[in-house]
């Protein structure tokens, strides 16, 4: 299986991003799908997680209800848009699959919050 995430950047406090994963490799329908950021020096932890039946989703409590993570089954295609972000959103964002028995991660795609 193959990740390829896209759509990080430098934007300014307060700003707009969406991410964008795209999977190859693996059935993209039957497969739960996780946002992660890692800054140095910390440990990679888990910003979104959306489940492949019904689709459910959960969010780190430092991103309630600013970014939201969604999923085109059509296009293979895994989002994240993040709303109203703060410097403390800097990082790098992974996507991150799992379908049964596998787990994949894409390269990375680097975000920066800064005024």
């Amino acid at each position: 299986g193959q990740l390829v995430e896209s759509g990080g950047g430098s934007v300014q406090p307060g700003d707009s991003l969406r991410l964008s994963c795209v999977a190859a490799g693996f059935p993209f329908s039957g497969a739960a799908f996780s946002w992660y950021r890692q800054t140095p020096g910390k440990e990679r932890e888990s910003v979104a997680t959306i489940r492949s039946t019904g689709g459910s989703t959960d969010y780190a409590d430092s991103v309630k209800g600013r970014f939201t993570i969604s999923r085109d089954n059509a296009k293979n295609t895994l989002y994240l848009q993040m709303n109203s972000l703060k410097p403390e959103d800097t990082a790098m964002y992974y996507c991150n699959a799992r379908p049964i028995l596998y787990d994949y991660w894409g390269q990375g795609t680097q975000v920066t919050v800064s005024s």
